[in-house]
């Protein structure tokens, strides 16, 4: 049994409530697909967090920004960008700083975990993003019918499972194509020998789907479970508010879940 997050954004709040969740669960491993910083008002202390509690993890596109460059951010995403740079930059602890930054710099785009799920063999790709393009193509559920060739060609470089964020958007694309969100699977998904699927677990800090509640899914057996939970977005909201670098919006949203 393991747990898979992403889409932190440096919301410490969401992050505690799932890891609690997680142990509470009895789970023991964490994957994370990325984007542990950005938008959020705690990057140091979600950064501290998942180096302490996740196994593997790899690199989302607000990682990437922050260790190099912002690339097609919206204005509110840039600045958050340069901020959390600015805030790792000058931890005066020269030991913890530098372990934040080793682990930001040695993240993969992509990691692939061979394994059996109740007794059958599967393929378990992790990225970002995409199968395509892991940092920063977005698969959006519309695209099913919009741009079925875009997850037509998705699919060819799928072998498997592939488990993405970035959107925060949670559900289960398949080959067909079609899309199905938790609550039309009823909260699970069970992984098939011989059905290709790309999961997008959520967003633990900026759920977008019009659901405030932080999200992540846990696997066990061969079933992927859907998880929502309750959590102090106010808290969360108000330490945004507060630093006047980052966009008001990264605050507002987290109430509705947009």
């Amino acid at each position: 049994m393991f747990a898979i997050i992403s889409d932190i954004h440096s919301n410490i709040e969401a992050l505690t409530t799932v890891l609690k969740d997680i142990e509470e669960r009895g789970i023991k491993t964490i994957y994370c697909l990325g984007d542990v910083v950005g938008y959020g008002a705690n990057p140091k202390e979600c950064l501290d967090l998942v180096i302490e509690k996740t196994e593997n993890c790899v690199l989302g596109n607000h990682d990437y920004a922050v260790l190099y460059e912002p690339t097609n951010f919206n204005t509110g995403a840039e600045a958050a960008s340069y901020w959390t740079r600015r805030v790792l930059e000058e931890e005066p602890d020269p030991e913890k700083r530098a372990q934040r930054w080793n682990y930001l710099g040695r993240q993969r785009m992509r990691w692939t975990m061979k394994t059996q799920l109740n007794g059958e063999d599967v393929q378990l790709d992790f990225v970002h993003a995409s199968p395509r393009r892991p940092i920063n193509e977005y698969i959006f559920p519309d695209d099913v019918y919009t741009t079925s060739t875009k997850v037509v060609s998705l699919f060819e470089r799928t072998p498997h499972i592939c488990f993405v964020g970035h959107t925060h958007l949670p559900g289960v694309f398949l080959e067909d194509p079609d899309f199905y969100s938790p609550d039309e699977l009823g909260g699970k998904y069970p992984i098939i020998p011989n059905e290709k699927a790309i999961i997008n677990v959520g967003s633990v800090g900026q759920p977008r789907d019009r659901d405030n509640r932080t999200a992540y899914v846990y696997i066990q057996d061969n079933v992927v479970h859907f998880v929502r939970l309750e959590y102090d977005y106010k808290s969360a909201a108000e330490k945004i508010y507060a630093v006047s670098e980052l966009d008001r919006f990264e605050g507002d949203r987290l109430a509705d879940g947009r």
